[in-house]
């Protein structure tokens, strides 16, 4: 690994987690595509995409901002599953392991995020 942000426990989770989130989008029903699925996608990428921009800027400022941004698309996920379970796309069992990791990497980059000096 030759990256400073692969070497990160939250870059490397929420690569997980994107990975995991988008199986669980391609199951939504077509109608979806453009909207829920696609949202949900395109959210957690966003995630490991910001950890990523952050840690490469040039100040720790602005790994902070990129931090606050990747903190925000989680919550985006979670309120996308949330939307998920309401629709039944997506069984309570498969919604609570989702949220739990989410839970979890959310704790992890908030904490991350107030290290950063």
């Amino acid at each position: 690994m030759d990256f400073k942000f692969e070497k990160l426990t939250i870059w490397q989770k929420s690569m997980d987690f994107g990975e995991s989130i988008n199986t669980v989008a391609y199951k939504f029903p077509r109608e979806e595509i453009f909207n829920l699925s696609s949202q949900i996608r395109r959210a957690v990428d966003s995630i490991a995409l910001n950890i990523s921009e952050g840690s490469i800027g040039q100040t720790n400022l602005e790994f902070k901002k990129f931090m606050g941004y990747s903190i925000r698309s989680l919550a985006e996920v979670v309120t996308c599953l949330h939307k998920a379970k309401r629709r039944e796309y997506i069984s309570e069992e498969e919604f609570l392991k989702h949220y739990e990791f989410a839970f979890n990497l959310m704790n992890m980059m908030v904490a991350f995020k107030d290290k950063i000096q």
